[in-house]
Formats: C-alpha cells, structure tokens, sequence
C-alpha cells in the first residue's frame, strides 16, 4: 500500500471536506501535509475557511482509515488517490471528481474508448433487444462499457459486454463489501472475472442508500467519453447522468421511442431538446466519436510525421506526454510539460493541423 493511503483516506472522512474542497486542498499541500498544516495556513485557502479548517484539525478518525486499509489489504482492492496515474484521467475534468475510488477488476480505466450505458430498472424487450444489438456491433472497437450493475438496462449491458467480450465496470453506490442487488452477485464477479472491475467512491459497511445513486452517477457519465440512454421516464436515475454527463461537456446519445411510451418519454425529451443526439445504430456513436479504425491511414501518417515534420522545442515536449499513454487530459499536459497554457495551446493546435495529435472528447489528447 501507499504510504500516503493512511492520510488519502482519512481526508475523505473529514466533516465539512467533499471532493471539491479536497481537490483545493490538494493543488496546496500532500495529503499528509493538509492534517499536519497550522489552522491558519488552512483557514486562509479559497474555499475552506474557518470551519473546514477546524473540522481538519480536530479530526481524530484515523482509527477508522486503519481499518478500512485493512479491508482493502485483506481483499486485494486497489484503492485510487485524485494523484495516481491509475486513477481515471477522465475524471480529473469534472470539477467533482472523488477524491478517492476504490476498485477491483483489471479493467483500464483510462482505455481508450469508454462508453456508459444506461436506462431504465423496468426496461422493455425493445430496450433489450436494442442494447446487445448496440453493444454487438461496438465489440470488434474494444470499446469498455460502464454501467451501474442495477436491474433493467445496466444489467443488460454488462451481460452484453460480457457475451462479446469487451471490459465492462460496474460502478457501486455502495462499498465492496456487498453487491447490490444481490441477485447480481454472480454478475458482478464474472466481470471481474473477465476483465472488468467494479468500481466506487464508498467505504466498506456504506449501505446503498438512496442519496448514495446520484453521488454515483456523476462517475458512470464523468469516466466515460459519451453516454448512451437507452430507455427512462422523464424522471430517474438516467435522466440525472444524462445530465450530469452534459454538464461535464459529454457526448450524450439517446434511442428514441414512441410518443405513447411512457418509457422512452425521458429520452424522447432530451432528443427533442437538444440534449442528447438521436441513435439508431452504434454506426452513428462511432462516426461523432471518431472510433472507426483506420490501420492504413493511420500508417500512412506515422511515416509522413516520422519523415518530414520537425518538431518545435515546446511541439516535441507534448508529444513525448502523449507517447506515455493512450490519451492525456489537457490539465496533465499542462502540468507535465511545465510550459505555460497559452504555450500549450499553441502547441497543440500546431500539432492538430499538421496531424500529429487527435483531439478526443473530455479535453483528451492523443498521437493520431
């Protein structure tokens, strides 16, 4: 285990600090150095104050944070702080991000592509027939599919995902201590089984209470690049991701419906405004995603790049951030190459026009 998780963990137990204040508090100090930092020294960072600041110093849960490193020894989870380089990229855009996941699973969460697929617990056989038609013709893509393992149509795509063996995690409103529903305990560890993973900002003994769903769903739409909406009223737990994904400057889909189906009603609502685009085939979420393979194309403009582009200074910096992994985050990027934003822009944008970098959705980069 890390060193730091001791403190990582006792900082999401902390009254008064929620993801954004510890996200704040990370830009200052090290997790270890916000509990040892002087009151006054805290007190004086946007955003935390007085009250935060005293609820930091009189913190005296580590006894708790002990034990709940023991849980995640004794069961192999992989705990994942805002910092770690397994921790999903995608997430460090959304200004809540936790500041804690825990997972289990050999799933990549920075792979990339990444969709979530949601809809309703009562879903119809038309929702049915619709999400493993989708997902069937996603599968040669390798695209992972993020869902949140309830009834209905989460159930069906990660049984879908599993069936064409593409990665598929499920994200808990809950700890991992326990599945809910329980009749998709055996669901849950054929994905982790098979290259998925479950996932969760909750703590072990965290019941799936019901204000625990939105908390969870703002990381089934923040860790993907689009959400698709299968089928859902007006109100609901899809309707709030879909949402939610939007205000994260998310691609969203949705499957229309029949204007007499209460069922499709929410998805009809956002199609009609705007809030989501019409789909009929997974044709049209890899043509807007840019997804399809182009092996040739591809080859062609390597050579061209390897044989007559040079490279500026700052251009040579960025590529190299970008040759790490398969997409990097404009805000990592920017840290890395220690340049300054404006430089970094420039760079990307030089990068873009002589098609050396691909812009992603999520303010993702990546090599073309």
């Amino acid at each position: 285990m890390h060193p730091d998780l001791l403190y990582q963990l006792s900082l999401t137990m902390v009254p008064n600090i929620g993801p954004v204040q510890a996200k704040i508090l990370l830009q200052h100090c090290e997790a270890e150095e916000i509990f040892h930092a002087k009151k006054l020294f805290l007190e004086k960072i946007e955003g935390i104050g007085p009250v935060r600041a005293d609820s930091i110093k009189k913190f005296d849960g580590f006894y708790r944070a002990e034990d709940e490193i023991k849980f995640i020894e004794k069961y192999r989870i992989k705990p994942l702080f805002l910092t770690d380089e397994a921790y999903p990229k995608r997430l460090l855009n959304c200004y809540d991000s936790p500041t804690l996941l825990y997972y289990r699973g050999d799933a990549d969460l920075n792979a990339p592509k990444i969709i979530a697929i949601i809809g309703t617990r009562s879903h119809t056989d038309y929702a049915k027939q619709a999400t493993e038609k989708i997902i069937k013709e996603l599968a040669g893509l390798n695209v992972a599919v993020i869902s949140g393992l309830a009834y209905g149509v989460d159930a069906i795509a990660h049984k879908a995902a599993l069936k064409n063996n593409l990665p598929t995690v499920g994200v808990l409103a809950h700890g991992l201590d326990h599945i809910y529903p329980p009749e998709h305990t055996h669901l849950a560890k054929e994905m982790v089984k098979n290259n998925g993973g479950l996932l969760t900002e909750f703590r072990s003994n965290t019941k799936p209470d019901k204000h625990n769903f939105p908390t969870r769903n703002r990381i089934v739409a923040g860790m993907s690049d689009a959400t698709l909406v299968i089928e859902t009223g007006l109100k609901g737990g899809s309707m709030i991701t879909a949402e939610l994904a939007n205000g994260y400057n998310k691609d969203v889909f949705a499957l229309p419906g029949k204007i007499t189906d209460a069922k499709s009603a929410g998805c009809n609502f956002l199609i009609k405004n705007n809030k989501a685009m019409l789909l009929t085939d997974a044709q049209e979420i890899i043509d807007v995603m840019g997804w399809e393979e182009k092996k040739n194309r591809k080859n062609e403009k390597k050579n061209q790049r390897e044989l007559f582009i040079e490279l500026t200074a700052d251009e040579k910096i960025i590529v190299d951030i970008l040759k790490e992994k398969a997409s990097v985050p404009i805000d990592e990027i920017n840290s890395k190459s220690g340049l300054s934003s404006s430089a970094v822009a420039g760079a990307i944008l030089n990068l873009e026009l002589q098609s050396v970098v691909l812009s992603l959705p999520g303010k993702l980069y990546r090599l073309a």
